[in-house]
């Protein structure tokens, strides 16, 4: 700092002191009068005056590039606006923090409009739960809305994951660049108002001149006219610069988001990325989250505001304690098929050989399934005392019927005989009754027949042959 007597001073910087730095005017090259403003009230008029800083829209005066500055007045806008968006407000997002939610400083709540507030719960501290609260806080108001963020977080990642791809970039630089072709046209048409509005305020002015002064009447008509032709330049004007106020600024260029498409999925799913990387990514694409509880269908209400002004709603079921880490319902249903056939150990190497996990995300052991089993109540499988086993695989069931593996999987697909095939990479499971039934009869028949017929044709075509020579 500088001292009055000219003696420079050099200090650790202080948060206080960069801020007012950063938005004094005069850092851009800036003149600006104005800024403050006496209190009003009982305590200005009792104590003395007191001067509050006013907002920028009341200040009498700032004119832009009046002197030179420390940065021209483009670049310190656009550092004041960057770090008054690191301020989480009302308004802004506020900067990245440390923590594994996403949506911190960006949901708002659907009934009173205020920003959810973020806790980790947990034994780790590590649970993200979104609530809307400060209602309560400030004035006593009951409680809104209150929701796990894990489900809420998965849901916004998958739907950025997928807005956030090079086709839909493509799509929406297309979109982009066909909105302001329109837009230009319509400046373009204004353009041409404001052209015609000047030649005929330019031709009002030529005659107002060539009046003969002294013919009054003459000279007020025609200044009239001319008065009414500069207005109504002056009113297409004031069309021209709303419309050039109202164009969307695009906030991050279309080849840099193409880029990020090409490789987010890998930069997202890295170990090594780190949690504030991610909430960047998503302030760029997301403006803010909109959210409400349906009661009636217990689902969480999404509603996202993308950057250009496009809406997503998503609806959510509301989890309960603990059910994050629960075993997918899909599992569970192949589990209860393949018990029928298989024992834990080979269901364990099923579930691992489709790609499967457990809720906690850990590959599947014979003790794991055993214990799945048990807190979904699904027995165990019994091979039976006299070796009729009321369900099959594909090869026992095969020997049963008298045919091919390859032509009962085949009829199988088809649907001529009723099978499960609870996973892609699985077994096949029939029952014994169905394998005993007239479908499986008539396939095992059709099967020995094909053998016999064509055996027949070929005797058939030597008897020819021999009678022909």
């Amino acid at each position: 700092m500088r001292w009055p007597n000219g003696a420079v001073s050099w200090r650790r910087p202080s948060y206080a002191t960069i801020n007012r730095m950063i938005e004094n005017p005069i850092y851009g090259g800036a003149y600006a009068y104005g800024k403050t403003g006496a209190a009003s009230g009982d305590e200005g008029a009792c104590f003395g005056a007191k001067r509050r800083r006013k907002a920028r829209e009341t200040w009498l005066a700032l004119l832009p590039n009046s002197h030179e500055g420390d940065l021209i007045w483009e670049q310190a806008e656009a550092i004041r606006r960057m770090v008054s968006d690191n301020i989480p407000t009302s308004r802004h997002h506020g900067a990245a923090k440390h923590g594994d939610a996403l949506l911190v400083g960006l949901v708002r709540c659907r009934r009173c409009g205020r920003k959810l507030t973020l806790r980790y719960t947990g034994a780790k501290h590590d649970i993200p739960r979104y609530s809307c609260w400060r209602g309560w806080l400030d004035s006593g108001e009951p409680r809104c809305i209150a929701f796990g963020g894990l489900r809420v977080d998965d849901a916004i990642e998958e739907a950025l994951l997928g807005v956030v791809s090079p086709a839909a970039i493509e799509a929406a630089t297309a979109a982009q660049a066909e909105a302001s072709k329109r837009r230009d046209q319509v400046r373009d048409a204004f353009v041409r108002d404001l052209e015609a509005a000047r030649y005929a305020a330019d031709r009002a002015f030529r005659q107002y001149d060539a009046a003969d002064p002294a013919n009054r009447m003459v000279a007020g008509e025609l200044e009239a006219r001319w008065n009414r032709a500069l207005v109504t330049v002056a009113g297409v004007e004031a069309k021209i610069a709303a419309h050039d106020q109202t164009v969307p600024q695009q906030t991050v260029a279309p080849i840099s988001l193409t880029d990020l498409a090409a490789d987010l999925k890998a930069v997202w799913s890295a170990p090594t990325t780190d949690a504030r990387l991610k909430k960047r990514i998503v302030r760029t694409v997301i403006h803010e989250v909109i959210a409400d509880i349906d009661a009636t269908a217990a689902e969480i209400v999404l509603v996202i505001h993308w950057m250009g002004d496009v809406h997503t709603e998503l609806r959510l079921p509301r989890r309960r304690r603990g059910q994050r880490n629960s075993t997918s319902a899909d599992i569970i249903a192949a589990v209860r098929q393949l018990v029928l056939i298989a024992s834990d150990d080979l269901i364990a190497g099923i579930l691992n050989r489709n790609g499967l996990l457990t809720g906690n995300g850990n590959r599947w052991t014979r003790e794991r399934v055993t214990a799945m089993r048990s807190n979904y109540r699904i027995p165990v499988h019994r091979p039976a005392a006299d070796g009729a086993e009321p369900h099959m695989n594909l090869s026992r069931a095969a020997k049963f019927v008298g045919i091919t593996p390859k032509t009962l999987r085949i009829a199988a697909e088809a649907g001529e005989i009723d099978a499960t095939h609870p996973l892609p990479d699985g077994p096949w499971s029939f029952s014994r009754e169905v394998l005993a039934g007239p479908a499986a009869e008539m396939l095992a028949s059709r099967t020995r027949t094909r053998p016999a017929r064509a055996a027949g044709q070929h005797s058939d075509q030597q008897n020819l042959f021999g009678l022909i020579t």
